[in-house]
C-alpha cells in the first residue's frame, strides 16, 4: 500500500500539485494587479493548500475557530514541524490573513512575486531600517479582522520538538496591542520530516489556542506574551 502511494506521488498528485501551484500564483498576482489583494492574496491560496491536502489524501481536524471574532485582528504564533503547515494554516485556519516571511522566499520563481502581490510581509532580519517599514506594512494591512502569521521559532523543527520563540512576533503584537493566538500543529513533521524525500499519510491537526490579549505594552508584556504563548502551544503537542 505505501509504494502505490508513492507511485500515486509521482505519476498523479506530483503533477497536478505544479498545475495547482503556477495556476495559484498567476491568479493570485493578477487579481491583486486588477485590485482587491486582500481578497486575492487570500482565497487562491486557501483553496490551493485545501486541494493539496485532499489530492494527498491527508485527513485534516481543526478545533478552536469558536475561540476567536470575525472582525478581530491577531497575531497567531503557530509551532513549525514541516513544510505542511502551510498548508494546514492557509487552508484551514478560517481567517484572511497576511504570513511574515523571509525576505529570501521572495526569489521563489512565480510564488514569491505572488506572496507580494498579496502584501505577505518580508522580513529582513538583518537590516534595522525593513523592521521599521515591516511595523508599518502590518499595522496597514492588519485592521477589519486580516490577521498575521509568525513561525515564533523561526525555522522548522529538526526534530519534530518545539524550539525556542524569537520575540520578533510578540514585539509587533505589542507595538500594534494586538492579541496573540498561540497555534499547535501536529502531524505536519510526520508527514514529510526535513530530509525526507516522499510524502507520508497522516492526520494533520491544527488547536488554536485561547486568544492572549496585550496586558500592558513594553518588554515586560511582550517577555509574559511570548512565556504564555509557548506554554500554550507546547501544552497541545
Amino acid at each position: 500500500m505505501k509504494y502505490l502511494y508513492y507511485l500515486y506521488q509521482i505519476c498523479i498528485a506530483l503533477p497536478l500539485f505544479l498545475v495547482l501551484t503556477l495556476l495559484t500564483a498567476l491568479t493570485t498576482i493578477i487579481g491583486s494587479l486588477i485590485g482587491g489583494a486582500h481578497f486575492w492574496g487570500y482565497y487562491p491560496g486557501k483553496i490551493w493548500s485545501q486541494l493539496t491536502c485532499y489530492l494527498l489524501l491527508i485527513p485534516v481536524h481543526v478545533t478552536g475557530r469558536e475561540k476567536l471574532h470575525r472582525h478581530t485582528s491577531y497575531v497567531f504564533t503557530p509551532n513549525h514541524q514541516g513544510a505542511f503547515d502551510i498548508f494546514l494554516i492557509y487552508g484551514f485556519l478560517g481567517r484572511n490573513f497576511k504570513w511574515m516571511m523571509k525576505k529570501s522566499l521572495r526569489k521563489i520563481p512565480f510564488v514569491g512575486k505572488a506572496c507580494e502581490s498579496a502584501g505577505h510581509i518580508f522580513v529582513d532580519r538583518s537590516n534595522p531600517k525593513s523592521m521599521i517599514r515591516m511595523i508599518r506594512q502590518a499595522e496597514a494591512s492588519l485592521t477589519n479582522g486580516v490577521s498575521l502569521v509568525v513561525f515564533p521559532e523561526g525555522t522548522r523543527s529538526k526534530t519534530g520538538r518545539l524550539g525556542a520563540f524569537k520575540r520578533g512576533a510578540f514585539q509587533l503584537a505589542d507595538d500594534l496591542q494586538l492579541p496573540v493566538v498561540p497555534v499547535t500543529i501536529n502531524g505536519s513533521f510526520d508527514i514529510l520530516p526535513p530530509k525526507g524525500k516522499w510524502i507520508h499519510r497522516h492526520r494533520l491537526t491544527m488547536t488554536i489556542h485561547d486568544p492572549i490579549p496585550p496586558k500592558g505594552k513594553g518588554p515586560e508584556n511582550v517577555q509574559a506574551t511570548m512565556a504564555e504563548a509557548y506554554a500554550a502551544v507546547e501544552s497541545g503537542l
